[in-house]
This record gives C-alpha cells, structure tokens and sequence, in this order.
C-alpha cells in the first residue's frame, strides 16, 4: 500500500515538474519572440544611417562613418549596454520580491549613473581624430569620423536613458510597448534620415543627427508610456537624493556587468582590426567583417533570449522560489541548444551563398564558403553564450562572468586566434578559429558555474 502511494507522489511530482517546464517556455518564448524584434529594429537605426551614407557615392564619407560607428560601439554604445544590464538583477528581484518602489528608485540611479559615464566617452569622442591619426589612419577619414562622432554625442544620453527604460520595462514583463516604440521609430528614422541627408543636403553628418533623434523619440515614447500607463502606477520612476544614494549599489553589479559584456565585443573588434595586417589585407578583412556582421545578426537572437531568461530568473528569486529559477535555466538552455543546431544548420546548408549576400567578389565569396563550417561553430556557441550570460545577470553573479570573459578571450581565445592567424598562417580562418575556442571555454565554464550554484543561497540576493 505504502509503494503505491509513494508512486503515485513520484508521478505527481514528475506532472507538476514538466507542467512547469511547459509553461516557463511559453513564458520565456513569449518575451523573447517580442524583444528580437524590438531589439533588432534598435540595431537597424545605425544600418540605416550607414547605408545612407552609402549611398551618397563618397568612399570617404562611408569609410569615415564605417570607421567612427565601430569607435563609437566599442568606446560607448557598449559599456552603456553592459551597464545597463545591473538593472536585469536589481530591478528583476525587487519585482519579484514585489518592493515596487524599489523598481523606480533604481532606475532613477541608473539613468543618472549612464548619463556621468557618458561623460568621459564624450571626451573621447571629441578626439577621436587625434585618437585614429595615432593608429595610422588617413587623415581624411579621420576628419570625417570626427565630425561624425561629434553628432553623434547626442546620442549617446538618448542610449543611456533608453537602456535604463528597456530594462524597467523587460523586468516587469512589459514587452509590447518597448516593440512598438522601436518599431514605430524605425519607419519614422527613415524618412528623417533621408531628409536630414540627402534633401537638406548634411550628408554624413545628417545621419548622426538622425540617429540621435530617433533615439530621443523612442525615449520620450516610453517616457510617455512610464508616465501614464496603469501598468507603471506602482514603480514610478521618481527623480530623488533618495535614489542617488543606491548608486554605489548600482555601480556593484553595473561594472562586472559592464567589463562581462565589454571584454566579449572588444575581443572580435580586436580581430577586425587586426586581419588588416595579414597577407592580402583587403580580402582578409572583408571575410572576417562579413564573419563578424553575420554572427552579430544572429546574436540578437540570444541575447533576446537570455534577456528574458535574466528578467524571469531575477524575478522567482526576488520572489523566493529557487526551485522555478532552476526550471527556467533547463528552459533557455533548451531553447539555446535548438536555435544554435537551426541556424548552424541552415548556414551550412546555404555556404555557398553566404558571400553573395555581402559581395560579388569570387575571391571572398569562396573565402566566406571555406569559413562558414567554423561559423557554424561560432553559432552555436552564441546560443549558449546569450542564455547562459542572461542567467548570469538574473542570478546577480556578473562578477564571476566577467573574470569568465577575461580569461576565455584574452588568456586563452585571442592568443590562439594570433599563434592560428600569424605563425601557423590560417589567416582569418585562424582568427576566427582562436575566437571560437575562446567562446567555447567561455561556455564550458559559464555552464559549470551555473551547475553549481546554489540558487537557494541566490534567493533576494
């Protein structure tokens, strides 16, 4: 009688297990299917400007814009980015823990901490001429990069503030505003910059200022949304000396957070700049920036991912259920593994007209063919990167993902990459080989962390 009823409990409990697990994923998909979108029409406003710089038909005003928006990514959009990820664990555990005043108390801190980190950037920004001269750059390309970057200034408080926005918004699960915000200013940035650039005639510079404005209008439209929604009546963001003082405790979580994401990107824009100094430079360059535009394409789908995987982590754990955050890592894991074997697959499938995509050039195209089954590899260790530094954030644990990121890429990834590329003379198959190598470990450990974490001990960190 007794081995009756204790199968009849293990059976439930198997029910209720794999119930959670069906609906972790519907809650999981449903946030991450949204914020691709809304995340991939943000990326596009600076596609968009680039290629309207394209097509006035000056080769240096491409080549000084190409130039400055890399600068500006490394030097800026991506340590607003990185930072902006502390909100994910701070605001996502206080939701979950249901403080609601807390939620705009720390985004208050955030937008006002980004805004002085944008301070510095900006001083780097105004010499980013002298900066590039000092790289060997041409001294026409550096002057338009200047004037680029010097319009672009406004921009980077628009970034600031949105990212601070987007993460009120994403760990509260309020995914729909954010997409049609995004949405709705990419086809208004358009026609701005076209006007802005070929109508009244400011070329490059008009596609800065462009930029800027559509990051400030989706700013003002989720303001608007924050202000008057009923679903924010209860985390207000409220400017206060109160708020000021969660700063240091922003600051805790926003810098590991920072330096985690910071050291991943800086460490294939290194191998960018880099292929440049290989035999055959131009043809070197050209496949490892299509390698590189191509698995950033991708990453937006991780990140997505991991995004919703960090806001429904902080969220159980703030609220004290160790055991849902758990079911939610098997969860984007999952989802993880799935996307990295679709789109390793579909790639493989179709390698030989990846390069058509980008260039007419033979050359390239059956470089680019050559590479992609080691692309392949990049794919899927994205996958897993973007879920598991989402678990990351939503665990609160961005110091150890950045002593991660430190040693998979600049201790193990990046040297390689140059013994493979320069004395073993693969070329940009070996550099993008070192860098697979480097996300790989990066993975094996990030996946070994997250094995072993005590996520009863994570509970209202």
């Amino acid at each position: 009688m007794m081995d009756k009823e204790e199968s009849t409990v293990l059976i439930t409990k198997s029910e209720v297990a794999e119930d959670a697990f069906w609906v972790e994923l519907k809650r999981v998909w449903s946030m991450a299917a949204p914020m691709v979108a809304a995340t991939a029409s943000q990326n596009l406003l600076e596609v968009v400007s680039l290629m309207m710089v394209g097509h006035l038909g000056i080769l240096v005003s491409f080549s000084g814009v190409a130039i400055a928006t890399s600068f500006a990514e490394v030097t800026g959009f991506c340590v607003i980015l990185g930072m902006a990820g502390a909100l994910e664990t701070l605001c996502g555990q206080t939701y979950g823990a249901e403080e609601f005043g807390e939620i705009g108390k720390y985004t208050c801190c955030a937008i006002v901490t980004l805004l002085l980190v944008c301070l510095p950037i900006t001083l780097l920004w105004i010499f980013v001429d002298k900066i590039l001269l000092l790289f060997g750059q041409d001294p026409e390309i550096c002057r338009v990069a200047h004037q680029y970057c010097i319009c672009l200034i406004p921009a980077l408080y628009g970034f600031a503030v949105l990212q601070c926005q987007i993460r009120y918004f994403q760990t509260q699960s309020i995914i729909f505003p954010m997409l049609f915000s995004s949405i709705a200013v990419l086809c208004l940035h358009i026609p701005i910059c076209w006007g802005l650039v070929f109508k009244l005639g400011l070329g490059h510079v008009g596609a800065a200022y462009a930029t800027a404005i559509s990051y400030w209008l989706n700013v003002i439209g989720l303001g608007i949304y924050m202000k008057y929604s009923l679903a924010c009546q209860n985390t207000k963001v409220v400017f206060s000396f109160n708020a000021l003082l969660s700063i240091p405790e922003f600051c805790q979580f926003a810098v590991p957070s920072g330096l985690m994401f910071c050291f991943e990107m800086w460490s294939f824009e290194l191998l960018t700049l880099v292929a440049g100094l290989l035999p055959n430079p131009q043809l070197q360059t050209s496949v490892l920036s299509i390698c590189l535009n191509t698995t950033t394409l991708h990453y937006i789908i991780p990140y997505a991912v991991g995004a919703s995987a960090s806001t429904r982590i902080s969220n159980e754990l703030g609220a004290g259920n160790p055991n849902a955050a758990q079911c939610i890592v098997r969860v984007v894991v999952i989802l993880a593994i799935v996307d990295g074997v679709i789109v390793s697959t579909f790639f493989f499938c179709f390698r030989h007209i990846l390069g058509y995509v980008y260039t007419n050039e033979e050359e390239v195209v059956y470089y680019v063919e050559d590479i992609v089954p080691i692309l392949c590899g990049s794919f899927a260790a994205d996958s897993l990167v973007g879920a598991l530094s989402g678990v990351a954030r939503g665990g609160g644990f961005q110091q150890i993902g950045a002593y991660v990121n430190l040693g998979a890429y600049y201790l193990v990834g990046i040297p390689l990459a140059f013994l493979l590329g320069f004395v073993l003379h693969f070329n940009s198959k070996g550099l993008w080989m070192g860098s697979l190598t480097g996300s790989l470990l990066q993975v094996i450990i990030l996946a070994g962390v997250t094995v072993t974490t005590d996520w009863q001990k994570e509970v209202g960190f």
